[in-house]
Formats: structure tokens, C-alpha cells, sequence
């Protein structure tokens, strides 16, 4: 009787001895690999992995919104060509490269944030032979695109802070922002996408498109209050339109 009350107690030992060891129920991971000489920053470079592939999630999500609104875009620019309105085509063009550019440049910043976790790979790499991480120009360059994205910048300015600290990269200067778009290269494109699209809702009827969106269009003949207002709610739909993509962009 004495000896199964002795080892029962040596159980309860052992069992409070291990959950001593747990706070908040077990052991923080950095605390198991605090030990090792790369263990810190093998968990480092794996987070910033992973937070990268999340932006890349958003990213990706951003640019199917933004095509899929430009898809109604295009038919109301079609619509209004119709009905032979120039001020809707030109503003919904613009819209339409507006949000084209936005597009390109999103994937442009998945590019760059492909370059960076190439960059944590050989990080990985460097780190199981030197013990260490080293500087790397080439995830330097591609933070340094990223912290101009709008979108991600919030997550890859504490990424490259965590970098700095890290010894990876160097000390970003903030003083390079991208120019604001050229007004008169903004009036050219509009014009070559309202081309386009003109010679495709006359399915070449016309011989070729327009040279410029000053070029007449059909007009159509007003009916009364009924026209007027067909005016206010298409003026209504656009300004709705407008709207969703100027969101989705920012």
C-alpha cells in the first residue's frame, strides 16, 4: 500500500515538474530554439516569409477586383459610344488606364516580393553554413520598390525595419516617390483606348477607328423628360463606377 502511495506521488511530481516548465500552457517556440546558435534566426526569416506570402494573397485579390470592374468599364464605354456621348467615353477611358496601370503595377510588386523570398532562401542557405545572415542588394531593391506600394506599405515597412535590424539591408531613404502620371500621355492613351474600342463596337464597320476622340460620333435624338432622364442615371451610374475603381485603387 505504502509503495503505490510512494509512486503516486513521484507521478504527481513529475507532472507539475513538466508543466512547470509551460507558460500560458507550453513553451514558446522561440524559447525551444533560443539556444541553438540559428535557431532565432531561422524563425525570423520563415515569419518574414510568410507574411509576404500573405501581402502576395492580397495582392492577388486586389487584381481580380480591379479586372473584373474594368470589365464593366468597357461595356459602358461601348454604351456610351453608342449613344454617341464623347465626355462619358473619354472620362470612363481614363478610368480604364487608370485602373490598367494600377494592375501592372501590382504585379510588378509580386515580382518583387518573389525576389525577396528568393532572398530568404538564400538567407536559409547562408545561414546553416556561416551561422549568420548576411547583406543582400537584392532583397535591399526590392523593399525598397515595395514601401512604395500603397496596398502592402504598411507591412513591408515593418518587414524592412525587421531587415535593418536583422543586418540584411541597409537604411532606406524615403525621399524617391513615383511622379504623378503625365496629362498629356493620360489624353494620348485615352484616345488610342477609345479608338479601340469604337472599331470594336462596329465590328469594323467604320474601316478603321477614329484618329481622335474629337472625331464625330452618332448622335442620337433626345426624347423629352424620358431622355432626361436616362442623362441623370447614367450620369448617376458613372459616378458609381468612379467611385469602386478610385476604392479598389487605393
Amino acid at each position: 500500500m505504502e509503495g503505490e502511495l510512494y509512486s503516486a506521488l513521484k507521478e504527481e511530481e513529475a507532472s507539475e515538474s513538466v508543466s512547470s516548465t509551460n507558460f500560458s500552457g507550453e513553451m514558446h517556440f522561440y524559447e525551444l530554439v533560443e539556444d541553438t546558435k540559428d535557431g532565432i534566426w531561422l524563425v525570423q526569416v520563415n515569419e518574414w516569409s510568410l507574411k509576404i506570402r500573405k501581402e502576395m494573397r492580397v495582392v492577388d485579390r486586389q487584381i481580380r477586383d480591379i479586372q473584373r470592374e474594368e470589365e464593366k468599364v468597357k461595356r459602358s464605354v461601348k454604351d456610351a459610344a453608342k449613344k454617341g456621348q464623347k465626355d462619358v467615353c473619354v472620362v470612363l477611358a481614363k478610368e480604364m488606364i487608370r485602373s490598367r496601370k494600377a494592375v501592372s503595377k501590382l504585379y510588378a510588386s509580386k515580382a518583387h516580393m518573389n525576389s525577396v523570398l528568393m532572398g530568404m532562401k538564400n538567407q536559409l542557405a547562408v545561414l546553416r553554413v556561416a551561422g549568420s545572415l548576411q547583406k543582400s542588394t537584392e532583397v535591399m531593391k526590392a523593399m525598397q520598390s515595395l514601401v512604395k506600394i500603397p496596398e502592402i506599405q504598411a507591412t513591408m515597412r515593418e518587414l524592412s525595419k525587421e531587415m535593418m535590424k536583422a543586418g540584411i539591408i541597409e537604411e532606406m531613404l524615403e525621399d524617391t516617390f513615383e511622379s504623378m502620371d503625365d496629362q498629356e500621355e493620360m489624353e494620348e492613351e485615352a484616345e488610342m483606348e477609345i479608338d479601340k474600342i469604337l472599331f470594336e463596337i462596329t465590328a469594323g464597320a467604320l474601316g478603321k477607328a477614329p484618329s481622335k476622340v474629337t472625331d464625330a460620333l452618332p448622335e442620337t435624338e433626345p426624347v423629352g423628360a424620358m431622355a432626361a432622364s436616362e442623362d441623370e442615371e447614367e450620369e448617376e451610374a458613372l459616378e458609381a463606377m468612379q467611385s469602386r475603381l478610385a476604392t479598389l485603387r487605393s
